[in-house]
C-alpha cells in the first residue's frame, strides 16, 4: 500500500509541487549523496563502482520521492526497490551498516532539501511538518525492507559457499588431485596447499559432536560427515604429530575411529582417507579406541587383504577352528595376552588370572594344533598374522 497523503487535497497538492522541484533537481542531489557517501567510507569505491553507484542511487532516490505522493492503494515500489537493492548489496560484499547509513543519510538529503524548497512559506512548511511522520516512516520501512534482503541473501551465500567448500573438501577426501580444487579449497577454507594433514575417521554408530569442538595447540579440525562414517580432516603445525592428535583425540572423541599416517598436501587428502579407514578397520566393532595406522600395521595387511587374510587363518589355525568355541576362545586369548605382554609368561598369567605354567601349557597346546613354534620369528610372526586376521575378518562370525 502507498504512504499516508496528508489530510487535505489542498496539502497534498502542495506536497506534490514540493516532489515535483525535487525531482528537477535530482542530478544535482545524487551527486551530493553519493560524494558523502564515498567521504564517509572508502568501502563504498572499493565495492561499487561511482558511475554505477550513481545510477543506482538516483533510481533509489527518485522512487524514493516519488513514493511520498504515491495514491494510497499503489504498490510499495520504493519496498521492491528496497528489496533488490539489499540482495544486490550483499552480493556486492557491502557491510550492512553502510547499507542502512546510506538509506539513513538519503532521507535526511531528501528532507532537507524540501525544507529548503519551502523556505519561509508558512503553509508550506505546515504541510511538511504534517507530512514528516509519513517521510520517515517510509524511510525507516525502506531500510528495514533492504537489510532483511540482505540478512537472507547473506545466509543463501554463505550456505552456497559452504556447500562449495564441502564439495571441493569432498572431491579432495574422494582422491581428486586436481591443482585448480585444492587452490580453490585451500583459499575458501584457509589452509595451506601444501602442508601437514592427518585424516580421522570415525564409525557413524558412534557419531557424537563433542569430538568436532576439539582444539588443541598446532591442531585444526574440519568435520565432514558421511552416510556410514564422519570424516576429520587435521591441520598439523610444524612440529605437532600424530601423538599429540591421539593425545587429544583419547577420552574426548568416542571410538571406533582410525587415524591416517601425516601426509603433505591437500592433494593426498584422498589417500590419507583410505589409509584411516583401514586403520579403523583394524579395530573391533565394539571397540572405543581411536587407533593409529602405523600403530596396527599387521592387522591392516589381513584386513586390507580379506582373502589373503581368510586363507592365513585357515592355513594357521585351520585345527583350531574345529575346537569348542570356549575351548579355542581360551587359547587365542591367552595367545593375545602374551603377545601383548612381549612374551611374559608371568606377566601374562596375571593378566589372565591364572598360573604361568598354565600359559606354558596353553601355548604349548597351540604350537601343537598350529604344527609352528612360538619360539621360530617365522612362525611367530605367522600366527600374529593368523591371530589378526581371525579376529578382524573370519573370527566375526565363527
Amino acid at each position: 500500500m502507498g504512504v499516508r497523503r496528508p489530510r487535505t487535497g489542498d496539502d497534498w497538492k502542495l506536497l506534490a509541487q514540493a516532489c515535483t522541484a525535487l525531482l528537477e533537481r535530482l542530478p544535482e542531489l545524487v551527486d551530493e549523496h553519493v560524494r558523502e557517501l564515498h567521504e564517509y567510507s572508502p568501502a563504498y569505491g572499493r565495492v561499487i563502482g561511482y558511475d554505477q553507484h550513481w545510477q543506482e542511487a538516483r533510481e533509489a532516490m527518485r522512487i524514493g520521492i516519488e513514493t511520498i505522493t504515491a495514491p494510497r492503494a499503489s504498490p510499495r515500489r520504493d519496498l521492491e526497490h528496497a528489496e533488490w537493492l539489499g540482495r544486490r548489496r550483499a552480493e556486492q560484499g557491502l557491510p550492512l551498516e553502510l547499507v542502512v547509513r546510506a538509506y539513513r543519510m538519503a532521507g535526511h538529503l531528501v528532507w532537507d532539501a524540501l525544507l529548503e524548497d519551502a523556505g519561509a512559506d508558512a503553509r508550506r512548511l505546515a504541510v511538511l511538518m504534517q507530512a514528516a511522520t509519513m517521510v520517515w516512516s517510509a524511510v525507516d520501512a525502506q531500510a528495514d525492507t533492504a537489510s532483511e534482503a540482505y540478512r537472507v541473501t547473506e545466509l543463501e551465500l554463505r550456505r552456497r559457499t559452504d556447500e562449495q567448500l564441502q564439495a571441493l573438501l569432498d572431491a579432495l577426501l574422494d582422491g581428486g588431485r586436481s591443482p585448480e580444487v585444492s587452490a580453490r579449497a585451500a583459499a575458501g577454507l584457509d589452509l595451506p596447499e601444501r602442508g601437514r594433514y592427518a585424516v580421522v575417521v570415525l564409525r557413524s554408530e558412534r557419531r557424537d559432536v563433542a569430538h568436532r569442538r576439539l582444539a588443541g595447540a598446532g591442531l585444526r579440525f574440519i568435520w565432514r560427515m558421511r552416510t556410514d562414517c564422519e570424516i576429520g580432516v587435521v591441520s598439523l603445525d610444524e612440529g605437532t604429530g600424530l601423538d599429540a592428535l591421539a593425545e587429544l583425540m583419547e577420552g574426548r572423541c568416542r571410538g571406533p575411529g582410525g587415524i591416517s599416517p601425516v601426509v603433505v598436501g591437500l592433494t593426498e587428502l584422498g589417500g590419507a582417507r583410505r589409509l584411516a579407514e583401514l586403520a579403523l578397520r583394524t579395530c573391533p566393532v565394539d571397540a572405543p579406541a581411536i587407533v593409529r595406522l602405523d600403530r596396527r600395521m599387521p592387522g591392516a595387511l589381513v584386513v586390507g587383504q580379506p582373502e589373503l587374510g581368510a586363507l592365513l587363518v585357515s592355513e594357521v589355525l585351520g585345527a583350531l577352528l574345529d575346537l569348542d568355541p570356549a575351548d579355542r576362545a581360551v587359547l587365542l586369548e591367552t595367545l593375545d595376552v602374551w603377545l601383548d605382554c612381549e612374551g611374559s609368561a608371568g606377566r601374562a598369567a596375571s593378566r589372565l588370572y591364572c598360573h604361568r605354567n598354565t600359559v606354558f601349557n596353553r601355548l604349548r597346546r597351540l604350537e601343537q594344533l598350529t604344527s609352528r613354534s612360538l619360539s621360530r620369528p617365522r612362525d611367530l610372526t605367522e600366527m600374529t598374522l593368523a591371530l589378526d586376521a581371525f579376529r578382524l575378518t573370519a573370527g566375526q562370525g565363527t
